[in-house]
Order: C-alpha cells, then structure tokens, then sequence
C-alpha cells in the first residue's frame, strides 16, 4: 500500500512552506510543486491558500487532509498487525535523560530474547524536540522527564515515579563545610550561591524550568557559564569546580569531587513513559511498555 504521495500533502499542510516539505522529504521543491499542480488540477480545487511563501489549507484541501491522515492510519496499523502474526515488528523509542537510555539496556536483551525479530530503533533527544515527533506522530514512545503531562493527553501517559532534584556543588565549595549533609534552603541559594557560576540545561529542557524558578523565588541573578543537553559534561565541570547545577536523582552519581544536596522545599519531576495517540501496539509493543512500567516498583 503505496501513501507516498499522501505523505507529501500532509508534509506541506504541516510545514506550511514549500522549500521546507521538500526538505523534509528529502525530494526537489520542483518535483513537489509539479505533484501539487497536477494533482489540484486533477481535483479541480485548490488544496492551498498561497500567499508570501506560505501555504494555508482550503476547506477542499482540510478534507483532503483530513481523508489522507485517516489512509496513513489504516496502513499503518494494517502493517502492524500483520507483523504481529508472527511477531515481526518495528518500534522507535525517544529518550531524554540517562535514566532511560540505563532501563533500556537492562530491559532489551531480554526482550529480544522472546521476539528477536522486532527492531527497536532508539533516538536521543531533548524534550522539546521529542514531544513535538510525539505528538506528530513521527516516532511510537517516548521516555521522558517531564514536569508536566500537557500537552499530551492522560492516556498517553504513564507515570514512572517522581524524581527528586538536587543541587550539584563541587566538594570543595565552601558550604560544604557549613553544611555538610543537611537540604539546601532558599535562604541558603541566595547567601551562599549568588555568586557561583551556574551550569544551565538548554531552554526547553525540565531541569531548565526548575532552575530558572528556583533561582527566581531565591531572587538571584544567574551567572551563566555555559548552556547544554549533556549531563556527562555538566557532572565533569561540577566535579572540575566550574560551576554548580541541578541535576536529577538519577544522574546524581556519586563522584568524589562532587556534593548533591536535596532541596527545601523538595524539588522533583516526573520520569514518564508517553506514547503516540495513535499507536495501535501488538503483542510485542505490549510486552516492551509492560517491561517498562515494571522497571520502577511502586510507581505513581
């Protein structure tokens, strides 16, 4: 069942812009406008607004839209469910913190060991980037730290556990001495830590949220030395004396050079399991989720 040139219209309805669908579909923008031209003339409508570059849909071209989407549906959970008479199968999988990308490597030998012959294809990315092919529906699941379910909806979510958050301070910062094992106050952020160069997860990103709030509420101004998606490189710095930072219980790993002190109030997030709204999973699919949820013993 061919839908290549379905992708193509829903491609340019989503990217609004002909240059870009052509990019992503990694065809010539000729190419695409010649498809376009010929398939409205062979409906004798419209299907895009055209104006400054930007293409809109017309009421003819949200059917079409609307009809194709359903098509892309249908082939899809058709393949799935012919891949699950024999358990053969495809499934992508997006992390956005160390936690999820150690579960996997304890969960997928033996998950292959009862269906080799699916693939399982896994992304790391940011959470920004992997809600967004999430909610488009460009990769099945995701394995995420969140600090809020939106704007996926309720069913598409199935909560790990609540994570607390630390704050990462080289051993040798003053305030170990002080305090060397009791929670870390807002009063003590903005005595002890205004001056401190401060180690940011990019925009976007859930520890990034927290920072910029707690750092609010503790009325400091950050010093910023640098912005990155890398835990490994931030845990380097900390541990070098660069800097401080948040960082989640599970990369809080224990290092010699560095303290990790809980918070008051606790700081937390969400370790989350979200799938695409539309993910007809199978036997195999099933299996991998229910493999997953089993990882956090008493979660939420």
């Amino acid at each position: 069942m061919d839908t290549k040139y379905l992708t193509y219209i829903l491609t340019i309805a989503k990217r609004q812009n002909m240059t870009k669908a052509a990019e992503d579909l990694f065809v010539s923008q000729s190419s695409l406008s010649q498809y376009l031209s010929k398939l409205e003339n062979e409906l004798g409508t419209a299907l895009f607004y055209r104006s400054k570059g930007s293409l809109t849909l017309t009421p003819a071209g949200e059917l079409y839209v609307a009809a194709a989407e359903e098509v892309v549906h249908i082939k899809d959970n058709l393949y799935r469910s012919i891949q699950n008479i024999d358990n053969r199968g495809h499934i992508t999988i997006g992390v956005t913190s160390q936690f999820g990308l150690k579960m996997l490597t304890e969960l997928i030998p033996p998950f292959k060991a009862l269906y080799p012959d699916v693939t399982i294809e896994i992304s790391e990315t940011n959470v920004p980037a992997l809600t967004r092919l999430i909610l488009e529906e460009n990769i099945d699941c995701g394995i995420m730290a969140l600090n809020t379910i939106l704007p996926f909806e309720q069913q598409q979510v199935d909560i790990l556990r609540e994570e607390e958050v630390f704050l990462a301070i080289p051993k040798t910062h003053p305030y170990c001495r002080i305090n060397p094992d009791q929670p870390i106050t807002i009063q003590d952020l903005a005595e002890y830590f205004s001056e401190d160069n401060m180690l940011l997860s990019k925009k976007g990103a859930t520890l990034r949220s927290l920072t910029d709030q707690l750092f609010e509420r503790a009325q400091i101004m950050l010093s910023t030395v640098c912005e990155t998606n890398s835990i490994i490189a931030t845990r380097s710095m900390v541990s070098m004396g660069i800097g401080i930072t948040l960082i989640g219980e599970s990369c809080a790993k224990k290092e010699e050079n560095i303290s990790y002190y809980p918070l008051t109030p606790q700081l937390t997030r969400l370790n989350a399991f979200v799938r695409r709204k539309n993910w007809r999973m199978n036997n195999p699919e099933k299996h991998l989720r229910q493999c997953i949820l089993n990882y956090f013993p008493g979660r939420l």
